[in-house]
């Protein structure tokens, strides 16, 4: 009887089905590309290959759009530290002509002890190679692809021109890097970094060269983390703001589901009113016409997520082929939040219609007209 309802008026049980459709597609995509993208910068850090990340006092963990304000020398301070094997200090700078993004200011003179190759594998040059000029940029793979750009080619970066020397497999660091001294002079932080990276002979020394470093006079209030340890705080919880645009997205998500479910199962109620009368009649209680409503719920609420499922998969992958850049992840674990939050926010709206139903007197009903 319960799906005979459905089927007996198929345009009102489809717009249902969409909108909880609609509903958990949000979620998985927006959420996914939330995290997906915190996971992927979180990865492109890893991908450095440094040990130990020092940064400026009172800076959050993330690594963000600030300027430089830490002197190059503190480099040589870190060098010093028993068993550092490569410091790399790097500018970071976000530019927001047209998306926003971060550059990376680092060094790649092979005579320098500041080389950034020195902290892990170099770069792997798919095009080109290291920067010929003060205006050279480098840029990975996936933005490559995604600009159809190739070495030679112009990009307009901090209101200058800068010529692709190199197109390098992503994943280390940024996705766009220029000559550390080019990103100094055009912020006006001369002889200044944002980021240390620390190589140590063996990682399982990382925790005890953290510790020295924060026990060097001046250094007490700098960020001083291992890898290991930003990795590990690289979470929806710790990152400022992700977590209430989560809940945000998720409120807005229960309020699509439980309008619609509300609005579809009154109009049912109302028209089935003698139906209703008739069963009551026979003899169905009031839990009975009450499991019937909210079982008709359920059954739109299945259909709607298993059609969302469908629909994120889809754009997730039409989304990828599309903007390389954008990570959408779609866990298990957010897969089966999805669903259950489209069935709260179902049930939610269908409880008062139920009761509603419910509540009808037989002789009431048989005589509505």
């Amino acid at each position: 009887m319960v799906f005979a309802n459905l089927v007996h008026r198929p345009l009102r049980s489809a717009i249902s089905v969409v909108a909880i459709a609609i509903e958990v597609t949000l979620i998985l995509l927006i959420v996914g590309l939330s995290i997906g993208m915190m996971n992927d910068s979180a990865e492109r850090q890893k991908g450095i290959g440094a040990d130990i990340m020092v940064s400026p006092p009172g800076a959050s963990f993330v690594i963000g759009l600030s300027s430089s304000p830490m002197p190059l020398r503190i480099a040589d301070i870190l060098r010093k530290v028993d068993h550092v094997t490569g410091v790399a200090p790097v500018a970071m700078q976000s530019n927001t002509s047209g998306t926003l993004e971060v550059i990376d200011g680092i060094d790649l003179d092979a005579n320098s002890p500041n080389n950034f190759n020195n902290i892990g594998a170099p770069f792997k040059y798919l095009e080109g190679g290291p920067f010929q000029g003060p205006y050279d940029l480098l840029v990975d793979d996936y933005f490559a692809n995604q600009k159809n750009v190739h070495v030679g080619d112009k990009q307009e970066l901090l209101n200058h021109e800068f010529r692709i020397s190199g197109i390098v497999l992503h994943g280390k660091g940024a996705r766009k890097f220029v000559p550390l001294k080019t990103l100094q002079d055009l912020t006006g932080s001369v002889g200044k970094a944002s980021m240390f990276y620390v190589k140590v002979d063996d990682p399982k020394n990382a925790p005890a060269v953290a510790q020295a470093i924060k026990q060097i006079p001046g250094m007490q209030n700098y960020g001083v983390r291992t890898t290991a340890e930003y990795m590990s705080m690289m979470t929806v919880q710790n990152l400022p703001g992700l977590a209430t645009f989560i809940n945000i997205v998720i409120g807005i998500s229960v309020t699509i589901g439980f309008i619609v479910i509300f609005q579809s199962m009154y109009t049912a109620v109302m028209e089935r009113t003698r139906e209703i009368g008739i069963l009551k009649s026979l003899g169905a209680g009031k839990f009975y016409v009450i499991n019937v409503i909210l079982r008709e719920t359920i059954l739109l609420a299945l259909g709607g997520i298993l059609l969302g499922y469908i629909i994120s998969a889809a754009a997730r992958s039409g989304i990828r082929h599309k903007f390389p850049l954008m990570t959408i992840m779609m866990t298990p674990e957010w897969a089966a939040r999805a669903a259950i939050i489209a069935i709260i926010g179902a049930l939610l709206g269908a409880i008062y219609p139920a009761f509603k139903a419910a509540q009808k007197d037989p002789i009431d009903a048989l005589a509505y007209e």
